[in-house]
């Protein structure tokens, strides 16, 4: 099987499994927002770091070390494993005594057994992770597909159910850990994979001087991408930390479903030709060039119709959002150009130069957060674009080093799909505006948005554009090779 022919198998599951997970979330975050008030997401939201870190520390460095490794034997991920398992453990351990502490950061007691009860996650996915590692180092996203969309129903039916009932935010949990729960045991019962009872030092050595570094900068990354929701929950209420996540949620949501299903296939995909500069380059481009392709257009169209969409799916309550979630946008179509840079450094095994840049961009945050707390949320997500801006710069620096592609030349070529997209935006706008002000609210959000995307669709088509034409043959499933 061609290469090109193995990432466009690939891509189909992944885009099912991304897509039927991200709706089936979808369709229960919005039943479980008309139901609860914006204070109790808040509240899971105030403790997203912690989850966060824990997340970094079992799909960091040492998995990645896993699917970058070659010709590896059972004791390479039995060792993984154990270390995984033992990593969740003491992790949780350390979090459950930390939990009143956090608690009385936030002025918030109930958040003591919140932590303690939500963090069992580590525990449950950890016995997991290495499963799910192999999978993806095969590039079986259909067996993945198959496992995470009933865990997701599972656990969404729990948290409506609990949320009808009046459980509150408990609802929110509990559908954490039975969706986490339901996934851990499928990837044993699918996985033909069982850990041996060895450790092998060696090979854990192996995996650890590629993966810590990894590891770090993830954990780095994390909390520093959950910071702005520490600073909001420290200095301002819940049901503003529950409208922050409503945006970042809602902002996220392509960027999700298209980005990272891409990112699932683009890392083994990558680590295959790591050596062929020239061919990595090719493929990147085009990768890349797709990515802010699909993207862009939804996060423009979706900041135009902002107000018509919250006020539809999630009622008057939620629209205090409407500005957080039109910032962000900007955040999500930045979100490609930086991300994808990263993988450069990973798949060349630069892990150490990708913590460096980590630490770089985590003092850039830090500045920007002391400047910006005193103005208030809106000059936060203001200071969320900056960072987005410089992050690109920074990450693209070393990727024009190692495969000869400048930042300039990346912003030239996904550029005209960004312009496209506004010119398609400011149809959306001047249809909503001037036909549809008065109408209902799904009339304006299928009109306006429909008249963007045919207008997208069409251009791109005339204008013969490259990301669109490799769209068209991937999901013809050309066989042609890269």
């Amino acid at each position: 099987m061609s290469l090109k022919k193995q990432a466009a198998i690939g891509l189909v599951w992944t885009f099912a499994q991304q897509f039927g997970n991200q709706l089936i979330g979808f369709i229960i975050s919005v039943v479980l927002a008309r139901i609860l008030m914006p204070k109790e997401f808040g509240l899971i939201g105030m403790i997203a770091v912690f989850v966060a870190v824990g997340n970094a520390l079992l799909h960091g460095g040492l998995t990645k070390s896993l699917i970058r490794g070659e010709n590896l034997d059972n004791r390479d991920y039995s060792t993984v494993f154990y270390f995984n398992l033992l990593a969740s453990i003491l992790v949780y351990t350390f979090i459950y005594f930390l939990a009143p502490f956090i608690a009385d950061f936030y002025g918030h007691s109930v958040l003591t057994e919140i932590v303690r009860v939500y963090c069992l996650t580590f525990i449950i996915s950890g016995l997991s992770a290495v499963q799910l590692a192999r999978l993806t180092k095969k590039m079986d996203f259909k067996t993945q597909t198959i496992i995470a969309i009933p865990a997701a129903i599972i656990g969404g039916i729990v948290g409506v159910v609990l949320a009808i009932y009046g459980f509150g935010v408990w609802s929110l949990v509990w559908s954490s850990l039975v969706t986490a729960a339901a996934s851990s045991i499928q990837l044993w019962i699918y996985s033909s994979w069982y850990p041996a009872f060895c450790f092998d030092r060696k090979k854990f050595r192996t995996h650890f001087n590629y993966g810590y570094k990894l590891t770090l900068s993830e954990l780095l990354d994390r909390v520093f991408k959950n910071i702005f929701l520490i600073a909001i929950g420290k200095y301002f209420s819940a049901t503003q930390v529950g409208l922050y996540t409503r945006a970042e949620t809602m902002n996220q949501l392509p960027v999700k479903n298209i980005s990272r299903a891409l990112d699932k296939v683009t890392f083994p995909l990558f680590v295959s030709i790591q050596n062929d500069d020239e061919r990595l380059k090719r493929v990147y481009k085009k990768i890349m060039q797709m990515v802010v392709f699909l993207v862009t257009p939804i996060l423009v169209f979706l900041a135009i119709l902002a107000e018509p969409v919250f006020r539809f799916l999630f009622t008057e309550k939620w629209l205090p959002a409407v500005p957080y979630f039109q910032i962000l946008c900007v955040t999500g179509i930045l979100y490609p150009l930086h991300s994808y840079n990263l993988d450069v450094l990973n798949v060349k095994g630069r892990s150490d130069l990708f913590l460096k840049l980590e630490v770089v961009k985590k003092v850039v945050i830090l500045i920007t957060l002391v400047i910006t707390i005193p103005f208030g949320i809106i000059a936060l997500l203001y200071g969320q674009v900056a960072i987005s801006v410089i992050a690109f710069f920074i990450n693209a620096h070393y990727t024009g080093r190692y495969i000869k592609y400048t930042a300039l030349q990346q912003l030239v070529d996904v550029l005209p799909s960004i312009l496209l997209a506004l010119v398609a935006g400011s149809i959306v706008y001047s249809v909503d505006s001037f036909g549809l002000m008065e109408q209902a609210d799904i009339l304006r959000i299928i009109i306006s948005g429909l008249s963007g995307l045919l207008f997208y669709i069409l251009m791109a088509y005339v204008l013969k554009f490259n990301s669109f034409l490799e769209l068209s043959q991937l999901l013809r499933k050309n066989d042609s090779g890269y």
